[in-house]
């Protein structure tokens, strides 16, 4: 006995009414997805044009230090005093980075929108940070950008009446990355190694398409530009098996340092965090006086660090001296309770890693040494070796040096747990667990 083929099956109206309510416009599927990619588009504008303030801020702070070179000494420790207050005053959650609030986020998105990406809290954030720009702190946008792109998906998810879910807050903030940088592959990564921070994590194939989006909207907007400069660096394959090991130790121990004095700020029971606690505004203040002092005196400080950092990857000689300092401002500015990101400060003081490195090896190219350099050191902070070389190899356009930068950023990883074991951004993420 043989089967009858099935007759077609008949298009009711109930039928239609049936799927169109699962999957047409007013469907949660729809206001889903349309959610998500309107959000991607915002996110790449919001990006754009929160990277052209704070250049403007950067440049208006360098003319100013230029005509009155001293000025900062009084302005500088003033104004962290006052961004400390404004922050404890009108947006506590504002504080610091961004990112480790976003890692906070995912915990429960829902609640985050109404306190950690709320639209007051980045508001203020992003007014600050440029305040923060402005006069001289070593601070980036990176990190903020991160918290207002959580916030921007936040923001298209409510008015579409859909619910926020994590891997959405995730996307969310990988795509400032993506946006911030220009890098869309680096946002991918930064969302599945960082943000995620595991693979089994659930992000699905629109989620990721967010954050191309979000990358390639900011890329047409912003030019088809690379962040550092078409640098192009390569090495001889025995150079690099030299060079990667000791940079590789070397920027992974210096960054681990740097977010071991973070976390022991944020989370330790020493005195001088407790002090500092005690009196915010005060601490603030010092914070303020050793970045003025030390843009005073070597007047390469300042800043994201973006000159120095792009003069020594091109080859320039710079002070040995720089690395230090960079590293010594951008952790004061970040201790201090201020809005504000150490992506961009953490390359600078990778950059001057790798400037101290180019004397163990002069006679190799200097700026693949300076690229290793900070490959290393951002790997070590944050702990993320994928990111740190697809963010380097997509900034620098140095493709040819991508085994060697892998080589570097894993020993920074490895090195890195030695000082400190705890990853910098979800440790402090744990301040903002639950608020």
């Amino acid at each position: 006995m043989t089967d009858r083929p099935r007759p077609p099956r008949r298009w009711t109206r109930a039928r239609y009414l049936a799927l169109m309510r699962a999957t047409g416009p007013r469907s949660v599927r729809f206001r889903t997805r349309l959610a998500i990619l309107t959000g991607a588009v915002a996110i790449g504008l919001v990006a754009t044009l929160f990277a052209a303030a704070s250049d403007a801020a950067g440049a208006f702070f360098a003319a100013q230090a230029r005509a009155h070179r001293y000025a900062p000494l009084v302005v500088t420790p003033l104004l962290f005093v006052a961004l400390a207050w404004l922050t404890r005053r009108l947006a506590p959650l504002a504080r610091g980075s961004g990112i480790p609030q976003v890692i906070a986020a995912s915990e429960d998105p829902q609640g985050a929108t109404r306190s950690l990406i709320s639209p007051r809290t980045v508001s203020v954030k992003a007014v600050l940070t440029l305040g923060a720009v402005a006069g001289g702190a070593s601070v980036g946008r990176e990190g903020p950008t991160v918290q207002l792109a959580a916030a921007v998906m936040g923001i298209s998810h409510r008015l579409l009446r859909v619910p926020l879910r994590m891997p959405v807050v995730i996307a969310g903030g990988a795509a400032g990355v993506a946006a911030a940088f220009n890098t869309p592959l680096a946002g991918l990564l930064f969302a599945i190694e960082e943000l995620a921070s595991a693979y089994e994590q659930r992000v699905t194939l629109l989620v990721l398409s967010a954050i191309v989006i979000a990358g390639m909207v900011a890329q047409s907007v912003q030019g088809d530009y690379v962040y550092f400069g078409l640098i192009g660096a390569h090495l001889p394959i025995v150079s690099a098996l030299l060079i990667a090991p000791v940079a590789g130790v070397v920027g992974g121990m210096a960054g681990g340092l740097f977010a071991r004095l973070m976390l022991g700020m944020a989370n330790g029971r020493h005195r001088l965090s407790q002090w500092s606690r005690a009196h915010p505004l005060l601490f603030a203040g010092g914070c303020g006086t050793v970045v003025a002092v030390l843009g005073v005196a070597t007047g390469l400080t300042w800043g994201t660090g973006y000159s120095a950092a792009r003069a020594m990857i091109t080859g320039v000689d710079a002070p040995l001296w720089f690395g230090p300092a960079k590293f010594a401002a951008t952790l004061a500015t970040a201790v201090a309770g201020l809005p504000g990101g150490i992506f961009a400060p953490s390359l600078a003081v990778g950059a001057g890693v790798g400037n101290l490195l180019r004397e163990l090896f002069p006679s190799d190219p200097a700026s693949a040494v300076v690229i290793l350099g900070m490959v290393a050191y951002f790997a070590g902070v944050v702990r993320a070796p994928l990111t740190a070389v697809i963010i380097l190899s997509e900034t620098t356009a140095s493709r040819g040096l991508m085994l060697p930068m892998f080589a570097t950023a894993f020993i920074a990883d490895a090195a890195s747990r030695w000082v400190c074991r705890e990853k910098l951004y979800h440790g402090l993420s744990r301040t903002f667990v639950g608020q």
